[in-house]
């Protein structure tokens, strides 16, 4: 059948997936040897029966559709910021349309925008004695940006790199990359998250922090020692000071970390941790039933360092503080507090009101709310036990890993294992746990297509949170999408929250692989249109300055842009010469980008209006090269080019 034979909804064939999907998670892990709470997938909750939910809503039965359109010269209400994952870069889209506005190259090498290839944005990247990129791979995971009183401030994104254990700096008004900081002492550097308020100055009431935590543990130092020692291998937490883009201190801990988050008044950091084990191999990692989340006394640690109670790392200056749980069994003068979580807990969120943290169990089919406040008084001495601070450990179903919020105190979390989006109360969760067996905590579910890994609310991650809509970024989309050969597209689905039932609205295919993403409303973001030629010390700001100019065996090329020409109409040089062209756009309308490539020299990069950019390269091929303009900017744009001589 197909559908365009289909007269009524009710013909439609039965697309759920349920009965197959629940009976390969059982197979799959009951041969992993797993307990995850299996019988979950036939417990009836008030939503309905968990493993039969309804396959997603078709023709009319999604949505009206035109609601979520964006016509054209519209704008949309959001923008949404992707990791790109193990492309390297960050990639910008527009909500509810999902057109995808802006790849940024952040940790890959990109030829349509040159980086990679400028000396400005190799500077950025690092490069090796030869002056080639020192890495050419990233792998974006985690993407957050600056706040200020609880909120989005525009000035900076934060992203990292978890191959090289790299943290990125993005402009927000240019939307660009502007630092990049390879953290010491660690590898796997997967969770990340700005801080929201200073720990001790309530008027410092923005960002300065960023906390990265590493994912593996290494040989300290490693240097080929004590490879087999699994008691040399330590986990790393780091701060790094968002300014300076220099790190401010790192802690010895227990586990690996995966997510990060921080709380509203500046005074704990988070990051769930699975491994506490320490183990080196797979099994070694699945004995414990309880791993943990781990929450970080900000100015304790602080107070640490500056009174000198700190260790370094052999080729660091960095100061290292010890946070394993065995050093801090006193409360009172712990720097880390570790709450008990099942089991491999996958994600760690703080709620709009700052009041609750939602850490799901991966391998647990329970989401465990931790109250801040209880956090705090365990580190005042006042709670006995750190698992007392866990408040509510709904049961919400298989596999769940990343929550967000709405501003109606419901909370949001991806179902890897049952894709699904279920939609709980937080407050009814922590009376359900105070023993109310009449509360109803599961609000509603709806099925994804399929894997679910990170999901996310409008403007969730601030005290702003709107509760209009949700993101699923799943990982398998087969027969979503047209076919394009065994790699596949990925999806991020659109799902309306705004009303007592989730709505799935829109798919958005996606280039593998995104990870982690947020929703910021648009009139936060503010950009330039424009570049200024006084930002740049090398700018050519006269054409009378454009030419060649020689000192020994350095050349330095001098030129501008302008539409529909180069200022040079050729230049020339010598084989063996180490030519630096500097190439300055004088053109001061938006968006007249120009471009320069020279043939058979690997060269090609853009310069914006008003922008400076520069590339050195060895002339070591004799002959004409024609420089060219590859962004079309005008009607004698193909006529745009200068005649490179490279005399023998």
């Amino acid at each position: 059948m197909n559908q365009d034979d289909i007269k009524n909804p009710d013909e439609l064939p039965d697309l759920g997936r349920r009965k197959f999907l629940n009976t390969a998670a059982l197979v799959g892990l009951s041969g992993a040897g797993l307990s995850v709470g299996l019988s979950a997938c036939k417990k009836k909750d008030e939503a309905g029966t968990a493993g039969t939910a309804a396959a997603p809503a078709a023709h009319g039965e999604v949505a009206e559709f035109g609601k979520y359109e964006v016509p054209p010269g519209q704008l949309d209400e959001y923008y949404s910021f992707s990791s790109g994952g193990h492309s390297g870069e960050v990639r910008i889209y527009g909500i509810p349309s999902g057109r995808e506005l802006k790849r940024i190259p952040v940790f890959n090498m990109d030829c349509l925008v040159g980086w990679g290839v400028t000396n400005e944005s190799k500077a950025i990247l690092g490069t090796k004695p030869n002056g080639t990129p020192k890495y050419t791979t990233g792998d974006t995971h985690h993407v957050h940006q600056t706040y200020k009183d609880g909120t989005y401030d525009g000035k900076y994104m934060f992203v990292n790199d978890k191959i090289h254990s790299r943290l990125a700096r993005v402009r927000m008004d240019t939307m660009e990359c502007d630092k990049i900081l390879e953290l010491p002492n660690v590898q796997g550097f997967h969770g990340t998250f700005t801080d929201k308020r200073d720990p001790v100055n309530p008027d410092i009431n923005y960002t300065t922090r960023v906390f990265c935590g590493s994912e593996f543990s290494v040989p300290l130092p490693n240097d080929g020692r004590d490879v087999n020692d699994p008691s040399k291998y330590k986990s790393l937490f780091t701060c790094v000071d968002s300014e300076s883009m220099e790190p401010r201190w790192q802690v010895f801990i227990d586990g690996n970390c995966d997510l990060v988050a921080s709380s509203y008044d500046g005074k704990l950091a988070a990051t769930n941790q699975y491994n506490t084990e320490m183990g080196i191999h797979y099994e070694d990692m699945m004995a414990a039933e309880m791993d943990a989340c781990l929450f970080f006394n900000v100015a304790r640690i602080e107070e640490a360092v500056k009174a000198g109670k700190f260790t370094t790392i052999a080729g660091s200056k960095v100061p290292v503080v010890d946070g394993t749980k065995a050093a801090n069994t006193d409360p009172k003068t712990a720097l880390t507090c570790y709450v008990p979580i099942p089991k491999n807990p996958h994600g760690v969120n703080i709620s709009p009101d700052g009041k609750y943290y939602a850490c799901s169990g991966k391998l647990s089919p329970t989401a465990s709310v931790i109250e801040h406040a209880l956090v705090l008084k365990w580190f005042d001495g006042e709670l006995a036990n750190p698992r007392d601070a866990v408040v509510g450990e709904p049961e919400i179903g298989l596999g769940p890993l990343h929550t967000g919020f709405d501003n109606k105190g419901n909370a949001y979390t991806t179902l890897f294992l049952d894709s699904q989006i279920v939609k709980w109360n937080v407050e009814a969760a922590i009376k359900a746990f105070k023993g109310d067996k009449n509360v109803k905590v599961v609000l509603d579910r709806v099925d994804v297509h399929y894997q679910p890994g990170h999901g996310f609310t409008s403007m969730g991650e601030t005290r702003e949170s709107d509760g209009k809509y949700f993101i699923s970024d799943n990982k398998f989309s087969k027969d979503r999408f047209l076919p394009v050969g065994p790699l596949h597209a990925e999806t991020a689905q659109l799902i309306d929250i705004s009303g007592d039932k989730m709505k799935l609205v829109a798919d958005h295919s996606v280039y593998s692989e995104p990870h982690d993403s947020i929703i910021v409303r648009r009139d936060i973001i503010k950009t330039r249109q424009i570049y200024n030629l006084d930002d740049f010390p090398h700018a050519v700001k006269d054409p009378k300055d454009s030419g060649v100019f020689r000192n020994g065996k350095k050349v330095t090329v001098k030129l501008i842009s302008q539409a529909p020409a180069f200022s040079l109409r050729e230049f020339t040089v010598k084989k063996g010469d180490e030519v630096t062209v500097i190439l300055t756009n004088h053109d001061k309308v938006e968006d007249l980008t120009h471009a320069f490539a020279v043939p058979k020299y690997d060269i090609n990069f853009i310069v914006n209006p008003q922008e400076t950019k520069s590339v050195t390269f060895i002339a070591d091929k004799p002959g004409v090269y024609w420089c060219y303009c590859t962004n079309f900017c005008h009607a004698l744009h193909l006529e745009m080019r200068s005649r490179m001589i490279v005399e023998p």
